[in-house]
């Protein structure tokens, strides 16, 4: 079984690398080559086998452990950075392109200068390309990114008070529908089910698993089931601590609401799996 290191780069989800004869622990600061040349990164996985399966290209190798030349280096990255990208900005005002500048970052050996953007739609950049390679006289990259790779740069708090889960979370964006959230009983509000880059949040599909599996033992809505306490009709689900409202009926005519744990009951109806022709298409729009 191959040996791998997993290297975080910048805003990138966790690499794989050949670690080259080196010992590496969680946090080091690393060198690696990558198809973007030579770049610095930290230690997400330390020194681990895995199964061939898991690696989809040949391996690029650490070239070393950083040095304290190489902090210094990136010291230096930062402060030409917040220069670069004040006068980028400039540059994309000026050049009225519908452009919305998210960050500028040079290179770890500083021969290249990437420039992630948004915008609504393709963008004729040619001109542009030319007008800041003669200001930076460096290799102009021009990147144009989505809603969830800004937020993943810029960083932000989600409604839970927690760091973005594009930020946390590693690997490529999860696809989010509105199946999701209608499974784990969430209000179809954009307001309350999308986040701060205006997509369903991320974290409908992290938890989409547990939800999934729960939601095909619980009751449907307004159906009977049997309780320790008689036959009752649902009226309330919580899925996250596996219980169900019951409204039970008693021979004076009096109606009494109360909580059961799922195991408790015995159901006869289950909740069926939610179609797409369920889902209108206000909904789809987001």
């Amino acid at each position: 079984m191959p040996e791998i290191v997993g290297v975080k780069l910048k805003h990138s989800k966790i690499y794989y690398f050949s670690p080259n004869d080196i010992e590496f622990k969680e946090g080091d600061g690393v060198i690696v080559e990558t198809s973007f040349g030579t770049e610095y990164g930290k230690v997400a996985v330390k020194n681990k086998e895995v199964d061939e399966s898991e690696i989809k290209e040949p391996l690029k190798p650490v070239l070393r452990k950083a040095t304290e030349e190489d902090e210094k280096q990136l010291e230096k990255i930062a402060e030409k950075n917040k220069s670069a990208y004040e006068t980028t900005l400039k540059k994309l005002e000026k050049a009225d392109l519908g452009m919305k500048l998210v960050n500028v970052e040079y290179s770890f050996d500083m021969n290249k200068l990437t420039i992630y953007f948004t915008a609504e739609g393709r963008v004729d950049f040619r001109e542009l390309v030319k007008e800041l390679a003669s200001t930076f006289r460096v290799r102009i990259e021009l990147r144009q990114i989505y809603e969830r790779d800004d937020i993943r740069q810029r960083g932000a708090l989600a409604v839970c008070g927690r760091p973005c889960c594009c930020i946390t979370r590693n690997g490529d964006a999860e696809k989010v529908s509105v199946k999701m959230a209608k499974m784990q009983g969430l209000s179809p509000n954009p307001a309350k089910i999308s986040g701060n880059c205006g997509k369903l949040m991320c974290c409908l599909a992290y938890e989409n698993d547990y939800y999934s599996s729960i939601y095909k033992k619980m009751p449907k809505n307004n159906s009977t089931v049997k309780t320790p306490d008689g036959d009752g009709t649902v009226c309330g689900l919580d899925m996250l601590k596996q219980q169900v409202k019951v409204k039970l009926g008693s021979e004076d005519g009096s109606i009494e609401i109360k909580t059961y744990n799922l195991e408790d009951l015995k159901v006869q109806s289950v909740q069926e799996e939610i179609k797409d022709s369920d889902i209108t298409l206000e909904e789809n729009d987001y």
